[in-house]
């Protein structure tokens, strides 16, 4: 005979790790790009995206 597996269902802290800081606005931000320049503005743009949700922001400098 095989194995016997048990399938355990996620608890609610599990499956929502890391999602509910960012639903409420706290971001964890970390720069994606460095020194990247747009032509139109004439400005450095730093591209930041976010570790757990994968949300991306751009700040002009």
């Amino acid at each position: 005979m095989g194995e016997i597996v048990k399938f355990n269902k996620p608890s609610a802290a599990q499956k929502n790790k890391g999602k509910t800081l960012c639903k409420r606005g706290f971001h964890k931000w970390e720069i994606l790009q460095e020194k990247k320049f747009d032509v139109k503005q004439g400005k450095l743009v730093t591209v930041y995206q976010c570790t757990r949700c994968g949300k991306t922001k751009t700040n002009l400098v």
